[in-house]
């Protein structure tokens, strides 16, 4: 049975715009392109993508994906070892996990836990997120995220809760307009997107295309997308697509 691109990211959870940028890139070709220029995937295509998601989860960036899979003929070996990489994973997620335990503690009158302590486990989150930037803006993100490091770097806890909390407000906004029907594009769902591009460019310069392209980094990126799944499970696509259609339709973004 062969899916459309659209199929395919639907069951996967992930855009077609970066099905495409697979296919462009070269570690994920469709099994054939008909003659109107639609992409269709067969199972030895949805089993790759698999394998690439699960490599993504690793945090490996797409040029060592391709090398690993290239250099892999047995399959079952290769699930064997994703499989140990996975568990080293969750041991990574439990110390996360057990940063979430403490401050949950703390708060609730238990043990207390030192301003640095509210951060623990999560570094990796933070080089995870570094990473796909680079991967999609190439090594000069460095700058713009140092920048925003160093505007951040006087925040106590309390200015560090503040913004968070804004954040979640903002998604609960977007929220109650999904669930209204709003559509991503709708001019409702542009008005509270002004808010959220000028949170983003109050961290970090994004011009449209990256804007744009940060759509690709909330659904495809595991911890930015939990972030927003927290508020609501449905509204990781819906963001996705109203930052693309904000860069678009107010910021001037041509796709190309």
């Amino acid at each position: 049975m062969e899916y459309s691109i659209s199929q395919v990211a639907r069951m996967a959870g992930i855009s077609s715009r970066t099905l495409r940028h697979y296919d462009d890139i070269g570690i994920l070709p469709p099994a054939r392109v008909s003659a109107n220029g639609y992409r269709w995937y067969g199972r030895p295509e949805l089993l790759r993508l698999q394998r690439i998601m699960l490599l993504r989860e690793l945090a490996m960036p797409l040029g060592t994906i391709a090398e690993t899979l290239d250099g892999e003929t047995d399959e079952l070996t290769a699930l064997r070892r994703h499989r140990e990489q996975l568990t080293a994973e969750r041991d990574r997620l439990d110390r996360i996990l057990d940063t979430v335990d403490r401050t949950v503690a703390d708060l609730s009158g238990g043990r207390p836990v030192s301003d640095e302590g509210f951060f623990v486990g999560l570094a990796e989150a933070k080089d995870r997120l570094r990473e796909d930037l680079r991967a999609r803006y190439g090594e000069n993100v460095d700058g713009h995220l140092a920048s925003a490091e160093l505007a951040t770097s006087g925040w106590t806890r309390e200015d560090h809760e503040h913004a968070a909390e804004e954040g979640r407000r903002l998604f609960a906004r977007m929220a109650r307009a999904r669930r209204r029907g709003v559509a991503p594009d709708d001019e409702e769902a542009l008005d509270l997107m002004v808010e959220h591009y000028q949170g983003v460019r109050a961290m970090w310069p994004a011009d449209a295309a990256a804007y744009h392209a940060l759509g690709d980094l909330l659904i495809d990126n595991p911890e930015q997308r939990a972030i927003i799944a927290a508020v609501d499970p449905e509204l990781p696509p819906w963001l996705s697509a109203a930052v693309q259609a904000y860069a678009v339709r107010r910021l001037g973004h041509v796709e190309g």
